[in-house]
């Protein structure tokens, strides 16, 4: 019996989905990595979001990482669930209890541990960054990936973001342990019931919590619960205050870490390919997500009369018109694919659509897009194919319904 086999039989504490299709990534192939916009930066593909046997995933942690590299990644995480097993199983228990119970504890103290040699092993600045990080797992609420701290927290008090929030602040020491210094991100948003407190917010750790999932394994996470009568997860974190940059993920639990094609991945433009080139591009937000490997994605946005801002910046005004500028390419053959350019921003449960400009991929795409800090503080560029559907729809006539190809991280207004 695997470790997600008890999960799915009713462990109760991590769900735990069905493996991604196995057509292989195409690994060293896709769009240049020079931006034809910006200057400074180098575009490196991630995965920051994977499991092993280490919580309820089927692989051997030892081989996750090298698996990434051969995929063709040039960053990757591992991010095992942090549930309860730093108190009430811990090392000791989980060494006498049979393994599947790691499965509901997640990471013991020694699993930690042996993510740091591991991803220390495999880390090699300029080629391939590998990074340590866990999955705050509270079962109703949702799931946090923290990444770039020395400690690691479970749930400690059930139903409660906070205390997740309050440890984020707090410096390690002698008898507390702590995550400042490290950086947070909301998992796939909207499939647990909480949603986070709805998004409750917190200004003091608004600059540590940088992402945001919309592309989780092969789903696209705009219209989440909307079935149900839940709201855009896209505008209830973003109206919460939260300034996430959008990412993607393969959230994988099998063992071919980085190969299925048409999960989530994550585009990074570093300053330096490192952990710490790596940790600032997160905290600019200077990153887009999309399903496809290989793909180039960079957008600026310059109001009349104004400076250009990348991505993930903000820009000091209170009402205009922005031209955005959109990067799109992979390969030759995505030349003269039709796709269409949304600009979402807020709206009352799902985005409202500035603008929709229909482009075949080749040059430079360029919008004109009028904007007012009355109707939200933030925008970003949704780019979809109008070929396909998503297969988890909003309101009918939405150009969300469109299958989603990359999200830009956001800009926000700040007159």
């Amino acid at each position: 019996m695997t470790r997600r086999t008890v999960l799915g039989a009713g462990g109760g504490l991590l769900l735990a989905g069905s493996l991604a299709p196995t057509a292989p990534a195409v690994a060293g192939t896709g769009a240049s990595r020079r931006s034809r916009l910006t200057q400074g930066t180098r575009l490196v593909h991630a995965d920051l979001h994977n499991h092993t046997l280490l919580s309820d995933g089927d692989g051997d942690p030892a081989r996750a990482f090298q698996s990434m590299r051969d995929a063709g990644l040039d960053v990757a995480a591992l991010t095992d669930h942090a549930t309860i097993s730093d108190n009430l199983l811990g090392d000791v228990l989980a060494g006498i209890l049979p393994p599947e119970y790691s499965q509901l504890g997640g990471l013991t103290p020694s699993g930690w541990q042996q993510t740091r040699t591991l991803a220390d092993a495999a880390d090699l600045p300029g080629t391939f960054t590998a990074i340590r990080g866990f999955e705050w797992s509270e079962p109703l609420l949702g799931h946090v990936n923290v990444w770039f701290t020395e400690h690691y927290v479970d749930v400690l008090q059930a139903g409660l973001m906070q205390p997740l929030l309050d440890w984020l602040r707090r410096e390690p020491g002698l008898v507390l342990d702590g995550g400042a210094g490290g950086l947070a991100g909301f998992n796939h948003p909207g499939r647990e019931p909480g949603r986070f407190q709805e998004f409750c917010y917190d200004p003091r750790v608004r600059d540590r919590v940088v992402s945001l999932e919309m592309f989780n394994r092969t789903d696209d996470f705009l219209f989440e619960g909307w079935a149900d009568g839940r709201t855009s997860p896209l505008v209830a974190c973003l109206d919460a205050g939260w300034r996430t940059g959008i990412t993607g993920v393969t959230d994988e639990h099998g063992t071919d870490w980085g190969f299925p094609e048409g999960k989530g991945r994550t585009g990074l433009w570093v300053d330096e390919h490192s952990r710490q080139g790596v940790k600032r591009a997160m905290r600019a937000r200077r990153f887009f997500a999309t399903p496809t490997s290989g793909l180039r994605v960079d957008a600026t946005a310059t109001p009349q009369g104004g400076r250009t801002y990348r991505m993930g910046s903000t820009i000091p005004l209170e009402r205009g018109v922005v031209r955005i500028r959109l990067d799109l390419a992979r390969d030759d053959e995505w030349v003269g694919r039709p796709l269409t350019a949304q600009v979402l921003r807020s709206g009352a449960a799902a985005p409202t659509v500035a603008h929709v400009e229909d482009f075949l991929v080749g040059p430079v795409v360029e919008l004109d897009v009028p904007v007012d800090v009355a109707d939200g503080d933030w925008f970003l560029v949704r780019v979809a194919d109008p070929s396909q559907r998503n297969a988890t729809s909003g309101p009918e006539g939405h150009p969300g319904n469109d299958f989603g190809v990359a999200y830009t991280s956001p800009w926000w207004l700040e007159p």
